[in-house]
């Protein structure tokens, strides 16, 4: 519904299927080979992707690995940080009256945990054996992002504009949080694979409670808390005796602090924590990279992947209206920022209790059933939201908004939640269920990534088409239009004023509803008839 609230199926959040190791070149016996389509040999990808053997061992209570599981949490919360704050520079964008066209420009920023499969082979395989696997990409990661974000604490407010005049340097931002957004994805690869090795058997189940706490918590420091912290008037009105200007934090200093963080972190983890040492060679290495990337070209070759891929690049076209503008259209209407970022906190235990009912309906043998039941209810969110927006200007008063119209928001956002996570647990099932388990690293975070892809593109060319779909006329002098940028300046300078006479969104919202019930219609049926083919359609041929 909007960056700081968005649902958790786009680039920004974590992704299940990401913590599996994928490439391990420590393998003692030569498995049966794999077939995958037409005929590359899985036997050597298998070696690569089986988590490494560790021996035998003592079992470990929780509290003997109190401080590794700590210590991934920590990583964990760091990582949630450039994932926060790049959430949250959107709305800040959007109070500073940009562009659609230059926000679905920064929307790229949150395609690299959609597209980490491209590079974790490389991140995973290559690295210091004397420093150690993990840490040789970590380390480093960790250390310039905090570098990084020390340096953008002193250019930030110059790229967000200085309000005299000097709009926002959106392409400047971009490759900024672009770059941190990658170097987020990078740790976590590293993190996710130190993991395996970091805590037991009997405790590694710990990792994924770390994950989605940590980045949670992350997420939640860097954009809720951030944004209600810069906010002057939500500073002045809870948090102060005399009102000022700004708020308590500016993005730079919140940069700035952060960087530090990062810094000492990562020092303390290069100096105190030691990694199991792993003995590889650097041809297997190679080989290993080399045969992942054929591996995942050669999945999805298979029929019944493409089509499965091509399905669901497709099916969230209907809901990027709802999922992507909705929120800064908000924000354009009046809502403080702050206050759209705030309803995220209520939804917490909705989105801890939810996955857990829903599963129940997706545990058996056809998922997708649940995917196709909830996807017309969520489609018709999207008309219920265009019409929020068109309400939002009626209900403003000057002291803001009425308490019960946050709670309309808030309902809505609710009952929205029910049918995203529906659709949500249910691919995430159906890929856990079709995916070959002897390559089930690699086979489940390919399906995943064409998942995040197919919500991410749609968004990105949503909110691109908000500006062309939009009608203006110059009010108040002849001879202008407000057709472009530079049209609207002349209208002004000639005493004139551009009016709205056509909303985009509005148009956008139809057109995407209308595409969304489209696919239900001709393609809903043969997305879910994926379900009835056999294993063989799925699984690489083994043989011995």
């Amino acid at each position: 519904m909007s960056p700081a609230i968005a649902a958790k199926e786009g680039g920004r959040q974590r992704r299940p299927g990401s913590h599996h190791n994928w490439l391990d070149v420590r393998s003692e016996e030569p498995p049966s080979l794999a077939v995958c389509g037409d005929g590359l040999p899985g036997g050597e990808a298998e070696e690569l992707l089986q988590p490494p053997e560790t021996g035998l061992r003592r079992a470990k209570g929780f509290r003997a690995e109190l401080g590794s599981i700590l210590l991934l949490l920590v990583l964990y919360v760091l990582q949630g940080i450039p994932l926060g704050l790049a959430g949250s520079v959107p709305l800040i964008l959007q109070s500073k009256n940009v562009s659609y066209t230059d926000q679905a420009f920064f929307s790229f920023v949150f395609w690299p945990f959609s597209l980490k499969l491209l590079w974790a082979p490389l991140v995973d395989a290559v690295y210091l054996r004397g420093f150690g696997r993990r840490k040789s990409w970590l380390v480093p990661t960790q250390y310039v992002l905090g570098l990084f974000m020390i340096y953008m604490s002193t250019q930030v407010d110059r790229l967000l504009g200085d309000g005299e005049g000097r709009g926002p340097d959106v392409v400047a931002l971009t490759v900024t949080f672009f770059l941190f957004e990658f170097l987020a994805a990078t740790q976590d690869i590293a993190v996710d694979g130190w993991a395996l090795t970091m805590l037991s058997r009997e405790n590694v189940g710990y990792a994924s409670t770390c994950n989605s706490v940590g980045q949670t918590a992350g997420y939640f420091l860097g954009n809720v808390l951030f944004l209600a912290l810069e906010s002057a008037s939500f500073c002045n009105k809870y948090l102060r005796f005399q009102p000022r200007p700004q708020g308590i934090v500016t993005l730079a200093d919140f940069l700035f602090f952060w960087g530090a963080v990062f810094l000492i972190t990562t020092t303390l983890v290069a100096l105190l924590k030691k990694e199991s040492k792993e003995l590889t060679t650097t041809k297997e290495e190679t080989k290993g990279i080399t045969d992942t990337y054929r591996l995942l070209f050669s999945i999805i070759k298979m029929p019944a992947v493409l089509t499965f891929c091509l399905l669901i690049l497709t099916s969230k076209v209907g809901f990027s209206a709802a999922d992507a503008v909705t929120g800064l259209k908000l924000v354009e209407e009046g809502v403080p920022k702050e206050h759209l970022a705030l309803l995220a906190v209520p939804m917490v235990p909705l989105q801890i209790i939810l996955p857990l009912i829903i599963s129940k309906y997706t545990a058996g043998p056809q998922p997708l059933n649940t995917f196709y039941k909830a996807m017309p209810f969520r489609l018709l969110f999207g008309l219920e939201f265009a019409f929020l927006v068109w309400w939002t200007p009626t209900v403003r008063h000057e002291g803001g908004f009425p308490v019960y119209y946050y709670i309309v928001v808030l309902l809505s956002y609710a009952l929205h939640q029910i049918t995203v996570y529906s659709m949500y647990v249910a691919i995430m099932a159906f890929n856990a269920k079709v995916s070959d388990p002897l390559i089930g690293g690699t086979y489940m975070t390919l399906l995943n990534t064409v998942s995040n892809l197919g919500g991410n593109w749609p968004s990105t060319v949503a909110l691109w088409l908000v500006d062309p779909l939009t009608g203006k006329e110059c009010a108040g002098a002849q001879d202008q239009t407000c057709a472009t940028t530079a049209a609207a300046e002349l209208c002004t300078k000639a005493g004139g004023s551009c009016i709205t006479t056509l909303d985009g969104y509005y148009v956008e919202s139809i057109i995407c509803v209308l595409l969304g019930f489209a696919w239900w219609f001709l393609l809903g049926p043969k997305f879910k008839r994926l379900q009835e083919e056999g294993q063989s359609s799925w699984k690489c041929k083994r043989t011995n």
